[in-house]
């Protein structure tokens, strides 16, 4: 090889010989799972089986509704094992792919080693903030009649704030740690069959999934048993049970904090290097994507890992946990008011649609086989129907569980036909679910009109390409935002008639009724964030091939599946948006009972014609949009600096076109890396500073003007107008984001003049510009939402 590159004898692309420059480091291994792998096996066995006992001994102590919860997740987690062993048996294929991934997750690792560092540091800070801002705050008086003093209370919050933060971590990393491993393998199984790679990666995504919406129901389940059997919950003088989910907000509020900085700090990294890549490398050089020659097209493959995979995953944990919490409060406190005998139902019913959301989804998963494929290698039915009939399956077998599950526990006699009622409200979330995901595929996929027109655009130049792109991500607001509207409206009547009535006579059931039919929209997120993680898989896979020089027919198989995967992708975000529409919805309603329960006294609308609640609005409103260019910014910034780097390794290495020169990946990685974890926190401390600041202030205000509930009211309306401009944005900026992405996919097929083309060149411009919408801006927005929502609970008190 060394002679070759010193006589410049290495033939064309295709011929040349397949090596790749060793990267490899020392593994690493987190230090809980090297302890682990130290202790003799039956140990560790006598140690899970007293942990397990520990366990089911609480939930047999609190319910039989959360015995139930625990085997479920236990069950699923064993499961989550079996797809793991499944996809580690198959084959890493040849050497060469093997060191390309070995690189890859060797930066993955390392990144998310450091980011994390970096988090808990930031968790373990603003703990002791919360601890002290709840050691100073009032109580509620079903506190007080409980003995629940401020200290407590505030050792409560921050444990549950610290666990939600870790178990958010640990669903990042579980992201993380399967698609570094399973990338490879599907490289590999795509010079067999295209159907054998579509299954690797689903399977691989839904290890993932399994764990991450396992891990957040169980959290929360534990949280509340060893809180309820701590305290005494339900005995003689001590809290009722509909007044503890109060105390789990903090829970929320850790996962949303670790959620929210994995998705800054993993979405600058990813898409900086990508942009970098492509600018330098598909338009300067004019090389195809992931091409060896370019120096940041590791950094780029990484950054689909940390960015795509371990960020989904802490996100996701965090929807379900927020959407959690936020209906057990919902449903206690209209147990309280309805006076309803057994309220055990209504609080734990959506760790139960949750635990039966695992049962559902697995079967969706094990739905998509590896069938024998008839002629050449790449025949296969569209991948997208394939994920589409696991996902119909999945959705059918949904609504028979929740109606069952409405029915087991939402059935009470003081309104007999209740149960109906909310089942149709799940029935209403999980259609919604469903026509946020065709809508979403409908405006990225280029099998249909709107990314066609796009790519049609490109023809004419770049600037008609972000102008076409542009207007696209503006139209696609309408649909959700009235799927939305319809969903809210459809579900609060439905529980405002379902028969509960409070204590004067008046129907209480249209908030938890809209609860519900957030609960019915989650019913299937663990299929769902398993099409989400194929997406990266899949474009790691694809640039694994085309590192390793495979034959275009296995590229092919490869880039059949990505353009799936971005497909996949976008219906994913727009699914987290309406979901974190609804959610928020009921996180405002239960900071509103929350600010009623310290105050004392009703707090049930927002007056916006008061000139210091408007001005909250526009607040909130601002904050959205300065996030925004925080974040896209910070992507600009630091891809600046790849390009940069990328431009001077070709000037000075000038054998890198020829193959004779290696390129310094490390270089752009540690780039990168660095330059998104400085990035990140400007952004970051923004959504959790201003809450804080703008409550406390209009606080000091209202005690002067004798306004007693000012701040509690501004921050309501700060919340309200972040919440709804959060969305509009979010829903442009993933849309256009993915339609830009996949005109390029779609021109890169053939079409339009294909790959090289002046069409292409200005399609490469749109993806680019594109590329911090999609995936650092929007996807981070619609935590900010949640986030925004859960401080408001956990800070209420300082607006008091």
């Amino acid at each position: 090889m060394d002679d070759d590159m010193e006589g410049g004898n290495l033939g064309p692309y295709q011929d040349r010989p397949r090596t790749f420059p060793s990267m490899k480091s020392k593994a690493y291994t987190p230090w809980i799972f090297r302890v682990l792998t130290r202790i003799n096996v039956r140990v560790l066995l006598v140690l899970l089986l007293v942990c397990f006992g520990a366990i089911f001994y609480i939930g047999a102590s609190t319910s039989p509704i959360i015995v139930f919860v625990f085997s479920v997740c236990i069950i699923s987690f064993f499961v989550s094992i079996y797809l793991t062993k499944w996809v580690l048996a198959k084959d890493e294929g040849p050497p060469e792919m093997s060191e390309i991934s070995d690189a890859i997750r060797d930066g993955a690792e390392g990144f998310f080693r450091t980011q994390y560092g970096t988090i808990s540091k930031m968790a373990l800070l603003l703990g002791l903030v919360i601890f002290a801002i709840y050691l100073f705050r009032n109580t509620t008086p079903q506190q007080e009649s409980s003995g629940l003093g401020r200290a407590t209370s505030a050792y409560i919050t921050v444990a549950a704030f610290l666990f939600g933060a870790l178990c958010s971590g640990v669903a990042g990393y579980v992201g993380m740690w399967v698609s570094v491993r399973a990338n490879v393998r599907v490289s590999s199984a795509a010079r067999r069959s295209a159907r054998e790679a579509l299954q690797i990666a689903v399977r691989a995504g839904g290890f993932s999934a399994l764990v991450v919406v396992g891990m957040a129901v169980m959290g929360v389940a534990i949280l509340y048993a060893i809180l309820y059997v701590w305290l005494g919950v339900d005995s003689p003088g001590a809290m009722k049970s509909t007044d503890l989910p109060l105390l789990l907000v903090g829970y929320g509020f850790g996962a949303s904090f670790v959620a929210l900085f994995a998705q800054l700090g993993g979405g600058i990294f990813t898409k900086a290097a990508d942009v970098g890549a492509d600018l330098v490398g598909k338009v300067e050089q004019g090389i195809p994507e992931d091409d060896p020659r370019n120096p940041a097209v590791i950094a780029d493959l990484v950054g689909d890992n940390v960015g795509d995979c371990a960020a989904r995953g802490a996100d996701l944990f965090e929807s379900i946990a927020a959407e959690i919490i936020s209906a057990m409060i919902l449903g206690g406190t209209m147990a309280k008011h309805c006076k309803i005998e057994d309220p055990s139902g209504f609080i734990l019913f959506p760790l139960v649609v949750h635990s039966f959301d695992l049962v559902v989804s697995s079967v969706g998963i094990f739905s998509i086989r590896n069938k024998r494929e008839s002629g050449v290698i790449g025949t296969v039915e569209d991948p997208m129907k394939t994920l589409e009939k696991g996902y119909s399956v999945t959705i059918l077998l949904a609504v028979l569980t929740f109606g069952l599950s409405t029915r087991w526990l939402l059935y009470t006699e003081q309104a007999p036909s209740a149960w109906l009622n909310f089942a149709l409200c799940g029935l209403v979330g999980i259609v919604t679910a469903y026509a946020f995901v065709w809508i979403s595929k409908y405006y990225t996929d280029y099998k249909y009109e709107p990314v066609r027109t796009l790519a049609l655009a490109s023809s004419t130049g770049h600037g008609t390409n972000i102008i076409a792109g542009v207007s696209l991500g503006l139209e696609s607001t309408a649909l959700p935002v009235l799927v939305i509207s319809l969903a809210i409206v459809s579900a609060f009547w439905l529980g405002r008639t379902s028969g509960l009535i409070d204590e004067a006579g008046n129907p209480t059931g249209g908030l938890f009724g809209t609860a519900v039919a957030t609960m019915g929209m989650l019913s299937t997120a663990a299929y769902v964030l398993t099409m989400d993680m194929f997406g990266p898989i899949a474009d790691n896979a694809g640039g694994i091939v085309e590192m390793s020089q495979q034959p275009e027919s296995v590229r092919e198989i490869t880039d059949v599946l990505d353009a799936v995967g971005n497909t996949t992708k976008a219906t994913t975000k727009g699914f987290a948006i309406g979901s974190a529409a609804l959610a928020s919805f009921l996180l405002f309603s239960a900071y509103m009972d929350e600010v009623a329960a310290f105050a004392q006294e009703p707090f049930k609308q927002v007056d916006i014609a008061i000139p210091e609640v408007f001005v909250g609005g526009l607040l909130g409103s601002m904050l959205i949009f300065l996030f925004s260019a925080w974040a896209c910014s910070a992507v600009g910034r630091t891809a600046q600096e790849v390009v940069n780097e990328v431009r001077r390794q070709f000037i000075e290495r000038p054998g890198i076109m020829d193959y004779k020169e290696k390129p310094d990946y490390g270089r752009c990685v540690s780039i990168v890396a660095s330059a998104s974890l400085r990035e990140m926190i400007k952004p970051g401390a923004l959504a959790i500073i201003s809450p804080a600041v703008v409550g406390f202030l209009f606080r000091i205000l209202g005690y002067y003007t004798g306004h007693p509930l000012l701040g509690a009211k501004v921050v309501a309306s700060m919340l309200m107008f972040a919440t709804v401009s959060g969305i509009l944005m979010a829903l442009f900026l993933n849309t256009a984001g993915g339609a830009w992405d996949n005109a390029k996919k779609y021109i890169e097929t053939g079409a339009l003049g294909g790959k090289g083309s002046d069409t292409h060149k200005a399609a490469v411009t749109g993806d680019t510009v594109g590329d911090p919408f999609k995936d650092t801006a929007g996807p981070s927005l619609h935590v900010l939402i949640k986030m925004l929502a859960t401080i408001t609970l956990v800070m209420a008190p300082i607006f008091l």
